[in-house]
């Protein structure tokens, strides 16, 4: 965007194919994504706002670390330079204690919250969606950010688990789901 030329809210073609595509290509973080996607299948909506939340502080805006640095993974990070600099930024501790929570005159944080990767925190945490994010989740490594959030995703209440077969592309539930006929009515507002 003209008037934020490091940071963009609206979704793009950089953030697409820059972000999301190349990621992809690592079967950890496609079998991440896949989890949160089979996870929402039966879920409540409540749970599928948690998932959402999830996806946000992973898919779009997660961290992990490699060779001792903070890297990112969230395409929302990967595809603006700012942001991407801001989050990952080394910081000394007493730079972290003076600036975190604390806002620059154009309303931006000085310096991120890095808290680690637990779905659970992850799923009640609020973001906001025209800023650099306020607080981002730092994995260890994206197979620890797969196996955190497949067990996460175990532990939400649902009708029917439901698995991928990777060899026959299809979707198994693992118990007979009753298909409801017609559109839901609108229960009385109480």
């Amino acid at each position: 965007h003209p008037s934020k030329p490091l940071y963009t809210p609206e979704p793009d073609v950089c953030h697409e194919l820059l972000g999301h595509v190349p990621m992809f290509a690592d079967r950890d973080f496609a079998d991440f994504s896949q989890e949160i996607g089979l996870a929402s299948l039966g879920a409540s909506d409540e749970d599928i706002l948690k998932l959402a939340r999830c996806y946000w502080h992973s898919v779009e805006f997660g961290l992990c670390r490699e060779g001792g640095k903070n890297k990112a993974y969230g395409a929302g990070l990967l595809s603006s330079f700012g942001e991407l600099e801001y989050s990952c930024k080394e910081r000394t501790e007493i730079e972290i204690h003076e600036q975190v929570g604390k806002i620059d005159g154009d309303g931006m944080p000085l310096c991120p919250e890095i808290k680690p990767w637990d779905p659970a925190v992850a799923a009640m945490q609020d973001f906001p969606i025209t800023t650099y994010q306020p607080v981002y989740f730092l994995a260890e490594s994206l197979q620890d950010a797969k196996l955190k959030m497949r067990r996460y995703c175990e532990m939400l209440p649902r009708p029917f688990f439901a698995l991928y077969n990777a060899q026959t592309e299809t979707v198994h539930i693992d118990r007979p789901v009753r298909r409801s006929m017609g559109v839901p009515e609108a229960s009385p507002a109480g």
